[in-house]
């Protein structure tokens, strides 16, 4: 077998493992409790910290893009409405700027 197979190999067992272990840890995190409030905020903590770091180390396009982001986020409460027009919005700032 050459190298490039076997690579190829481990690296599926690599990938099959990790998908594996992550099911198995899934199913025996807490349901109840503050370690599951704790977990079920996870995630919005994450993208509030991604997008403050951003917005830090931007300038004005990026800053005026987050506050389009904002506005359609109060409007419309939908995650992924607001991920796509802040995209957009900082994308057109950036190439007309």
């Amino acid at each position: 077998m050459s190298d490039t197979w076997l690579v190829i190999l481990l690296l599926a067992v690599a990938t099959f493992a990790i998908r594996m272990c992550g099911a198995l840890l899934g199913q025996r995190l807490p349901q109840q409790g503050s370690w599951a409030r704790a977990l079920k905020a996870l995630p919005g903590s994450l993208i509030v910290a991604l997008v403050s770091v951003s917005l830090l180390a931007g300038g004005p396009a990026e800053w005026v893009a987050g506050a389009i982001a904002l506005v359609v986020a109060t409007l419309t409460r939908n995650l992924v409405l607001t991920m796509a027009v802040g995209i957009g919005a900082i994308w057109l700032l950036r190439f007309y700027a």
